[in-house]
């Protein structure tokens, strides 16, 4: 089969297309043939050895869609033939892929591969964050950091369907603000020129939001603070400044503000159960089309290297694919 392979830390220069061989499973896992793979900004960080970097050369990538062709002997649920998403155990970047059962979700109908492929992390992320972590309550109101990438996209639906009151997002060029504002966005604000918290408080009339989602991390954390109300949640999920954000405690105690963090890796890693029943309330969604998981390019497979040269300069918006095999994504259009 054929994969993308990482074979030197650093630039993109280091990924090569080869053929290996086809990977084998264990009796709990399953086979899947891939039809599209999404890229993201996790892929970059462990490329260039930040993020769960391991030993070279390895596949990178973290979800898959595509049809199961062989389970293991302990597979109890999934079947061949099956239409999935999963999130593999050793990169997503390649013609077939293993996957744990319990990392593999069953597609209902009306969800095509390509928004299949874009949808693992983002919507799974999204919906833990702004239900089970931030508890989101009807009418609160929320500001949303990144808001035109994928998660951000996701993020300011979910927090609509939830019932929340304004929505804010932040992004970091002008060319971004209308990608947020179409996803339903009610402000978008540019958090690294302008002074975000005092416009955020003018909006909500000088009280601050009652959750704000962050994964940009280091000043823009730190700011987040003054714009955040009494019994504000702070929810930070990413760092993808490269920065290191610090709080006083005095910040905290009386106004019972609290920061939240979560990672959707260490959930699979620790607690992969959990994201079952997340799966069963978000495909709902995506497959009535409450939630537009948005695609902002597709790639080739052999193309990988241009996919994460894109994302890595942050012009990007919405979800970066990898169609794998453009056949089988036709054919599920």
């Amino acid at each position: 089969m054929k994969a993308i392979l990482v074979k030197e830390w650093g630039s993109t220069a280091g990924m090569v297309l080869e053929e290996i061989d086809r990977p084998t499973i264990k009796p709990n896992q399953v086979l899947i043939k891939v039809a599209a793979t999404s890229v993201n900004f996790a892929d970059i960080k462990t490329r260039h050895g930040k993020k769960g970097a391991g030993n070279l050369p390895y596949i990178p990538g973290l979800d898959v869609a595509g049809i199961i062709v062989e389970v293991g002997t302990e597979v109890k649920e999934l079947q061949i033939g099956q239409r999935v998403v999963a999130f593999p155990s050793k990169g997503s970047y390649a013609e077939y892929v293993v996957a744990d059962e319990i990392l593999t979700y069953v597609l209902p109908e009306g969800i095509d591969f390509e928004t299949a492929a874009a949808s693992p992390i983002v919507a799974f992320l999204s919906y833990k964050l702004v239900v089970d972590i931030a508890r989101l309550q009807k009418g609160e109101n929320v500001v949303i950091h990144a808001a035109a990438g994928g998660v951000g996209t996701t993020l300011i639906q979910l927090a609509k369907l939830m019932g929340a009151g304004t929505v804010i997002g932040t992004v970091g060029s002008e060319a971004k603000k209308e990608v947020a504002l179409e996803a339903g966005a009610d402000f978008v604000l540019l958090y690294n020129e302008e002074n975000f918290p005092a416009q955020v408080n003018e909006i909500i009339g000088g009280n601050g939001v009652d959750v704000i989602f962050d994964s940009i991390s280091g000043e823009v954390a730190q700011k987040s603070l003054d714009c955040l109300a009494p019994y504000g949640r702070l929810v930070h999920f990413g760092n993808s400044s490269g920065e290191t954000g610090s709080f006083k405690t005095v910040d905290f105690h009386a106004s019972c503000r609290s920061v939240l963090g979560f990672s959707l890796g260490t959930t699979r890693q620790k607690r992969p159960e959990t994201l079952r029943s997340t799966a069963e309330q978000v495909f709902p969604y995506i497959a009535s089309k409450q939630l537009k998981v948005k695609i902002g390019k597709r790639y080739l497979l052999s193309e990988a290297a241009l996919a994460q040269d894109w994302v890595e300069s942050r012009k990007s918006t919405g979800k970066i694919l990898l169609i794998v095999d453009e056949e089988l994504c036709k054919v599920e259009g």
